[in-house]
């Protein structure tokens, strides 16, 4: 393929890419265009590393087990950042692993996903992926919500509520909003995008309806994962397990 071979094109377009998107943020007072630099500067190292190493992790299980904890680690830490969550941070982890176990067991049992590094690291970067993504998306809202109908928490308080129904009760509808883009995914599928998984099959030689299963089985997989990262950690935040530093003491829990 041109795109492996023609790597002075390559570079060129990808700092452009780069270039166009920070700048882009820039000129629109979103941010700087420093996110944008260093994002795409981990993604070279991080890729050139992972492509050094990923022959010999592929090749014992062993190893791919060791990197999909590794995955769901920097995962953790990711979402813990994003959500500015601190020393409870950890706990968002609960949030992205509910799903993805689970789901990553069912496709092994089943014998979808054979045993060999080469499919389970994949379909679960996929999965530890969307499900860091919900996770963080989610608990950035219901926290959010918390900080700014508080008024609204307060009264539900008075009236009886406990602190988890307080909290669910202004949580649910905002932290689910997080389930958007995977739904928008999975119902344009094929009309308007066309995801890794199926094209990656193709580019691999398999057969267009095998791609095409796969994809369908990893859509619904993504499905389920993220709503149960969301249901996680709606139950988190109302049990007071996951908030900002800045939240502690700003709650009455009870």
């Amino acid at each position: 393929m041109v795109i492996a071979t023609d790597w002075p094109r390559l570079a060129i377009i990808c700092v452009l890419f780069t270039a166009a998107a920070g700048g882009v943020a820039w000129w629109a007072a979103l941010t700087t265009a420093r996110p944008f630099v260093r994002a795409a500067a981990r993604a070279v190292v991080q890729l050139a590393v992972v492509s050094a190493v990923i022959t010999v992790v592929l090749t014992r299980l062993p190893l791919t087990a060791a990197f999909l904890v590794l995955m769901a680690s920097v995962a953790t830490a990711t979402s813990a950042a994003r959500t500015k969550t601190g020393k409870k941070g950890i706990w968002v982890g609960a949030a992205i692993l509910a799903g993805t176990v689970p789901a990553m067991a069912a496709l092994m049992l089943s014998g979808l996903v054979p045993l060999e590094g080469i499919a389970l690291i994949p379909i679960g970067g996929i999965l530890i992926g969307g499900a860091m993504t919900a996770t963080t998306l989610s608990t950035r809202r219901a926290l959010d919500t918390l900080s700014d109908r508080y008024g609204e928490y307060e009264a539900a308080l008075a009236l009886g509520f406990t602190v988890p129904e307080a909290t669910r009760e202004l949580i649910r509808k905002p932290a689910a909003e997080a389930l958007l883009p995977a739904l928008d995914q999975t119902r344009t599928v094929g009309l308007v995008t066309l995801p890794g998984a199926f094209v990656g099959m193709l580019l691999g030689g398999a057969p267009v309806w095998q791609a095409g299963a796969l994809q369908l089985v990893v859509l619904l997989g993504l499905l389920a994962v993220e709503v149960v990262a969301v249901t996680t950690v709606i139950e988190l935040v109302a049990r007071g397990r996951v908030r900002r530093a800045s939240q502690q003491g700003e709650l009455r829990l009870t």
